[in-house]
């Protein structure tokens, strides 16, 4: 038996590549499916199943094209109820991939769905648990997600399905077993989760603060649901097209992939409701940009920022991308279900200049240069980190507004004063700086290198939590 982790930073996502004696079985796929067909072609195996965890919410899986172009059977475990055609197995339902089995067992309480399949090779031992988002190493799953697709549903009656789960289904197995989870550290499907993507169920009965053996169902509960923050807005969207289907990633490639002159592209801008995303890195989009388009760089988590961002799941969206990135870029929007991008700038932002068209820039300072400031006059100073960040610390009289409140919050920012935007390294706050040139600020500059080269200089900080007014 071979069990692969197919692991994708950008989202923390981990799918499962299963091979015995032929067969092969994938777990949790990523939309883009070739990567796993090509894997069991060149082992000359068959893909038999497509066994999902639950109705993800932080990505769109790629069950339906996997199935529809392997002719693999998708397999959901107890009370799901997909529109499409699918087994829905029963608990301890026995799966033969080649020589090993897979054995379905029914955890509800990330979700109702949820189920964890315990993986027994050719000898007859249980080797593996894939545990979907019911157990991550150093954390178990969030408990709030599915109260959002079903009204009925608590975060507390959820997070009491999942303290029985855990306790019955799964710290009874072996500690020998091996886990191997849906994500690690950085998703938000968590709160604390570990870097590392694997352990042993007997590190994390020892080591995991949700299965400690004498902790109450009303200790559990109270320990997972205490620091949970708001989940992205597009985590329902992504739950319902799991359930419900999509358009093929094919044809939602060959529509992205329309390559457009600058003059077709400026066209077709002002012709659709188009929203232009320029997927470059910081530096060059400080450089130079298209008028109106909004900077989330394929350099960092990428697909989480369009999500938090781009309200619309269906918005159009023209792309400027660095030359060969187009489809990257189409590929990880599509993950977490943003189809609909309708074409590209050809030649990417230097055919734009060279076109003598016109261009807008973000102005910049360095940390030393910020500091100079700060020292000789009042600032206005924009944090546009996580408020857990600002809290840990922060320069004194910044004003927090994390990145993904900043829609709500810009009648609080100021267009007859100059005022400094920073983050922690300078994503963010170009994103942000986007944002605001979309909306008609032009009075700010941001610091290049963000906080981290600003805690290098003399720069006053504390970790008292200032008053959130710009004015």
């Amino acid at each position: 038996m071979k069990i692969e982790q197919i692991y994708t930073g950008c989202l923390a996502h981990a799918a499962y590549y299963l091979e015995s004696n032929g067969e092969v079985a994938i777990f949790d796929p990523l939309r883009e499916v070739h990567p796993y067909i090509k894997k069991a072609e060149k082992a000359h195996s068959k893909i038999k199943y497509v066994f999902e965890t639950h109705f993800h919410a932080d990505f769109v899986s790629g069950h339906l094209d996997l199935a529809q172009k392997t002719g693999a059977t998708i397999v959901y475990g107890p009370t799901a109820k997909p529109v499409f055609e699918a087994t829905i197995a029963e608990d301890n339902q026995i799966f033969e991939v080649g020589s090993c089995k897979v054995k379905v067992i029914h955890t509800p309480g990330h979700t109702l769905e949820s189920t964890t399949y315990l993986l027994i090779d050719e000898n007859g031992k249980e080797s593996g648990l894939i545990t979907g988002d019911t157990l991550f190493i150093g954390d178990v799953g969030r408990p709030d997600l599915a109260q959002h697709v079903i009204a009925d549903l608590t975060q507390e009656k959820l997070a009491g399905y999942l303290f029985d789960s855990l306790r019955n289904k799964i710290m009874p197995l072996s500690d020998d077993l091996i886990v191997y989870p849906n994500h690690g550290a950085g998703s938000a499907c968590g709160k604390m989760m570990s870097k590392e993507t694997t352990d042993t169920l007997g590190n994390q009965k020892r080591l995991n603060y949700a299965l400690r053996p004498d902790m109450t169902k009303n200790e559990f509960i109270k320990a997972v649901l205490t620091g949970l923050t708001a989940p992205p807005a597009y985590f329902p969207k992504n739950v319902l097209m799991n359930i419900k289907g999509y358009e093929s990633m094919d044809v939602v490639i060959e529509r992205g992939e329309k390559s457009l002159s600058p003059t077709d592209f400026e066209l077709v801008a002002n012709e659709t409701n188009a929203l232009i995303l320029d997927s470059r890195q910081t530096d060059d989009f400080a450089a130079g940009f298209i008028p109106n388009s909004i900077n989330i760089g394929l350099d960092s988590n990428f697909a989480m920022w369009v999500g938090e961002l781009i309200p619309d799941i269906k918005q159009e969206i023209l792309l400027v991308t660095d030359e060969g990135k187009e489809e990257e870029t189409i590929t990880r929007l599509a993950r977490v279900g943003y189809d609909h991008a309708i074409g590209f700038l050809k030649g990417g932002f230097e055919a734009w200049k060279l076109s003598e068209k016109d261009f807008e820039t973000v102005d910049r300072i360095s940390a030393d240069e910020f500091a100079h400031k700060y020292s000789s006059e009042p600032l206005i100073v924009l944090d546009v980190r996580k408020k857990s960040e600002y809290d840990s610390e922060h320069i004194v009289n910044a004003v927090n507004i994390p990145l993904n409140e900043i829609n709500d919050h810009l009648a609080e920012i100021p267009k007859d004063k100059p005022f400094i935007l920073h983050c922690v390294g300078g994503y963010r706050s170009m994103i942000a700086a986007s944002i605001l040139k979309q909306r008609g600020w032009d009075n700010f500059v941001d610091v290049k290198g963000g906080f981290t080269a600003i805690a290098q200089t003399n720069v006053p900080k504390t970790a008292y939590v200032c008053p959130t007014t710009l004015l």
